[in-house]
């Protein structure tokens, strides 16, 4: 799914990341996605605290993290808003 098509804008999915990669890389319950995930996830933060501008590849990164984000809490992109929107939609679903 691209930003044209995901319900989710690119600048949310990028907060989602940054705040995932801030609050929770010592929760185990993340460990693996978070160190698959080692470029992505701190991409997201430097383009949300713009120290890093957004390229095509940058782009690319944090979509394919934010994809396997939801494919490991066996979500589809409805359009979220926060991290918190996230886990609360995958512990309902549990």
């Amino acid at each position: 799914m691209t930003e044209a098509t995901s319900p989710t804008p690119f600048s949310i999915r990028c907060e989602i990341l940054s705040d995932l990669w801030l609050n929770y890389k010592t929760d185990t319950g993340f460990t693996d996605f978070i160190q698959y995930n080692d470029l992505g996830l701190p991409l997201a933060y430097s383009l949300v605290e713009e120290i890093v501008e957004a390229t095509p590849i940058a782009t690319k990164f944090v979509d394919e993290t934010f994809e396997l984000l939801l494919a490991g809490l066996d979500l589809d992109d409805s359009g979220f808003e926060s991290l918190d929107e996230i886990l609360g939609l995958a512990e309902q679903n549990k």
